[in-house]
């Protein structure tokens, strides 16, 4: 396995990848060195230009999306051997919804014929995303449309950055 770090507009990004799958997006840290830090554990950093080229591919467009170009990442390869068939259910479903739109996590539930008690665990679900950004946990929200958990760096308000970068429409306060 390896990693890359590249800016975005966003901040630092990573990527750490084996074979030809994605098995891990880092959305920026509070520093780059806390990025780095976070992917290290992922093998060794390689600079940009010696990763594979379907990485360059995954860093572009990542790059493009965080510029507010949107993108569809749900051809990507990923590593669905770090998740659980739950997991990879969630995410795919979540991978549907296109950019400027949200689904609340009962939707998500029920998109996978579970019953509205099922929202929460849909929610730790997606807590536990490996690739933010390229499954879109951010746009699943609260049932009344409220930004909520967030659990990649920034938070939030990181969520609400997305959300407004891709579009969609944002309740004020």
């Amino acid at each position: 396995m390896a990693f890359v770090i590249f800016p975005t507009p966003f901040g630092a990004c990573g990527l750490a990848w084996s074979d030809a799958k994605v098995v891990r997006f880092q959305l920026p840290e509070e520093t780059e060195a806390l990025t780095r830090e976070r992917l290290s554990r992922f093998g060794p950093e390689t600079v940009e230009e010696g990763a594979p080229p379907w990485v360059h591919r995954v860093v572009a467009r990542a790059r493009a999306h965080l510029g507010g170009e949107a993108q569809d990442f749900s051809d990507i390869g990923l590593d669905w051997s770090l998740v659980s068939d739950f997991q990879r259910a969630v995410y795919l479903q979540t991978q549907a919804i296109a950019p400027g739109l949200k689904r609340s996590y009962g939707e998500v539930a029920r998109a996978l014929a579970l019953g509205p008690e099922s929202a929460r665990a849909v929610g730790v679900a997606l807590a536990t995303n490996p690739w933010p950004l390229l499954v879109p946990c951010h746009r699943v929200v609260s049932a009344s449309d409220k930004m909520t958990g967030f659990s990649a760096p920034g938070g939030v308000r990181t969520k609400t950055r997305l959300l407004a970068l891709e579009g969609a429409e944002l309740l004020s306060e």
